[in-house]
């Protein structure tokens, strides 16, 4: 069955990256419309990019009022300060949260309507180009037709979709990942796994995407606890922030399933940060649908070296979950109640938690086949 398989228009991976990109940045206007957070412009990283600006001659608008996930309401005064300054195109720099607001301005600067009308939809249109540099090596948001914004009317988070969403380069510098704090390390790190192995064991995966997810999950078991104990380790940032390419290669192509669709909800409702989210849900989800897919979750056992091939893909599947277990607590992954969420709050939203779940579309690529009362049963095992 022939398959789609889609990747940033051009990609420039290494150390020294931007420096090496100035005729691309160049042919896509006169004037970029920066978008970021107060913490890349604090350490300096902002400063990187504008200087090389200045020497290349462009002009640039700085909106570095990204904080937290990106709203509607954000993307809203981006786009009303993009068009104020005449801007041409758009560069989005640091985590996940500026990358997915640069491709959700760039869109509804050219889009009529709200971001929401658009929740659900393919969307499509000639938009301002799009250069993406991330700062974390996790969210993959440099790789992928996807962006996530919250709707804070309706308090869920939109996945908003479509291949003119792929930026035209991304520029990914594995030093520019040495200023992230642990806890942002092991939360992006946990994010790129959840990325990998939900598109390995989803009905989407094809030829390629194994691959990518593969090499993903091997790269990331070995380098994240190097990369979380010393965050100046070049070679465990290097390698972390080719997995989170490769992991995001993975979700654009084979798409995310149940972990995903499950986490969304927790990030909106009770502010939990996207990749934590999914941390404290992959053991729970992959548990519960394992039985689905026996041979695919023993291959990732064996593919980070805790099962052989003398064993079952059903051992080989019990001994990739511990691993998996042992890695989270290697990172200091919180629970729910750790994370001062309590149990009884937690519960009262478990209803619609399950439900916007499983509208999200992400928990039916699962390839073992779910529902909303298998979702809610997850919810609930979150607090045994």
């Amino acid at each position: 069955m022939a398959y789609e398989f889609t990747l940033p228009g051009k990609v420039v991976i290494g150390e020294g990256a931007l420096a090496s990109c100035e005729t691309t940045i160049k042919s896509y206007g006169k004037r970029a419309f920066i978008v970021t957070g107060k913490m890349i412009t604090k350490l300096g990283t902002l400063k990187l990019l504008t200087d090389y600006l200045h020497q290349w001659g462009i002009g640039y608008t700085v909106f570095n009022d990204i904080t937290g996930e990106p709203t509607d309401e954000m993307i809203e005064a981006g786009v009303n300060l993009y068009k104020d300054n005449g801007c041409d195109f758009c560069i989005g720099i640091g985590g996940g949260s500026p990358l997915d607001s640069a491709k959700a301005i760039a869109a509804m600067s050219v889009l009529r309507g709200k971001v929401s009308d658009y929740m659900g939809k393919e969307i499509s249109g000639t938009f301002p180009p799009m250069v993406l540099i991330p700062t974390t090596a996790g969210t993959g948001s440099e790789t992928t037709k996807f962006t996530i914004i919250t709707d804070t009317k309706k308090n869920i988070k939109m996945l908003l979709k479509g291949n003119a969403l792929l930026p035209q380069l991304a520029v990914i510098d594995p030093s520019l990942t040495y200023s992230s704090p642990r806890h942002i390390t092991a939360a992006t790190g946990m994010d790129a796994l959840t990325h990998a192995v939900e598109a390995y064991t989803s009905r989407k995966s094809n030829t390629l995407t194994d691959l990518y997810a593969l090499s993903a999950v091997k790269r990331i078991f070995e380098y994240l606890p190097i990369a979380y104990n010393d965050g100046n380790h070049a070679k465990a940032r290097e390698e972390m922030a080719i997995a989170a390419f490769e992991a995001g290669v993975c979700i654009n192509n084979a798409s995310v399933t149940l972990v995903h669709g499950m986490s969304r909800p927790i990030g909106a409702l009770f502010h939990v940060p996207h990749g934590i989210s999914n941390a404290m849900l992959i053991g729970e989800c992959l548990s519960y649908v394992v039985d689905g897919a026996y041979e695919r979750f023993g291959t990732l056992g064996r593919i980070i070296g805790v099962a052989d091939d003398t064993m079952t893909d059903e051992i080989a599947s019990g001994k990739f979950l511990e691993a998996l277990a042992e890695l989270c607590s290697r990172c200091e992954i919180p629970s729910l109640e750790g994370y001062g969420i309590s149990k009884a709050d937690f519960e009262i939203h478990i209803e619609k938690m399950a439900n916007d779940a499983m509208a999200s579309g992400s928990p039916s690529n699962t390839i073992k086949v779910v529902d909303v009362e298998d979702l809610k049963q997850i919810y609930y095992k979150l607090y045994k």
